[in-house]
């Protein structure tokens, strides 16, 4: 039997890489997992995120694996930024994160407590240089972070664990323009030089399955990223 077995958890974005491999560790772990992505629901809109808990009668774990990059709709250095990236990214990476957390929290209450995962980012800690240079994305990494260590804090009491995952780069549908750089391919052993290649979505999978299931583990920022933070 696995450390989930028994236990229900929500994982966001479940069609995406991340997601997605968070989704089949959790299965394969022996929790009932409910996944939610943007065909059954608009994240960033409350009535929406409320109609997606509402069916789930005990909840044991939250996973908030959703996100976009906002390069499409013109995110960059701050000067560059556009508004529309700004409000888009802001939106779907860290208000989704608000608005299932606050529907979550009751019915974790409701189970005598458990854990939420957020997935942040490296560029969430520390600044991206001219490859990386995506300052909307980076902001709305930086306030999941934010906002997940004062859950950890208001919420212990209730036995209500919250913890971030920061990754660095991973081979996801999301990173297929970096995949395709040759220029961050070549600087691959200097970001991560654990490996000196892109990280897998399994990889972030593990760490989700561990907060999951750390008792004595919230507010923490584990960083899944080959060495990149280290430096």
């Amino acid at each position: 039997m696995g450390k989930l077995t028994g236990k229900v958890a929500v994982v966001t974005g479940s069609a995406g890489g991340i997601g997605g491999a968070v989704l089949c560790a959790f299965e394969e772990d022996g929790a009932e997992v409910v996944g939610v992505d943007r065909e059954q629901a608009d994240l960033t809109r409350s009535s929406e995120v409320a109609r997606a808990f509402a069916g789930i009668e005990r909840l044991d774990v939250l996973v908030n694996a959703a996100g976009i990059s906002g390069r499409r709709f013109g995110d960059g250095p701050v000067e560059e930024c556009t508004e529309e990236a700004w409000d888009a990214v802001l939106e779907t990476n860290l208000k989704s994160v608000f608005l299932c957390c606050k529907h979550a929290i009751p019915k974790l209450r409701a189970a005598g407590g458990g854990a939420i995962v957020n997935v942040s980012s490296v560029l969430g800690l520390v600044g991206g240089d001219e490859d990386f240079a995506t300052h909307a994305y980076a902001a709305s990494k930086a306030g999941i972070i934010g906002l997940s260590r004062s859950i950890a804090v208001h919420y212990a009491r209730e036995r209500i664990r919250c913890n971030v995952i920061a990754p660095g780069l991973v081979a996801t549908p999301m990173s297929v323009r970096a995949q395709s750089d040759e220029r961050i391919r070549a600087r691959l052993r200097d970001l991560q030089p654990l490996s000196g290649e892109f990280g897998k979505p399994e990889d972030v999978a593990e760490a989700a399955a561990y907060l999951a299931t750390a008792g004595f583990v919230t507010g923490a920022v584990l960083t899944v990223d080959g060495g990149w933070t280290a430096q």
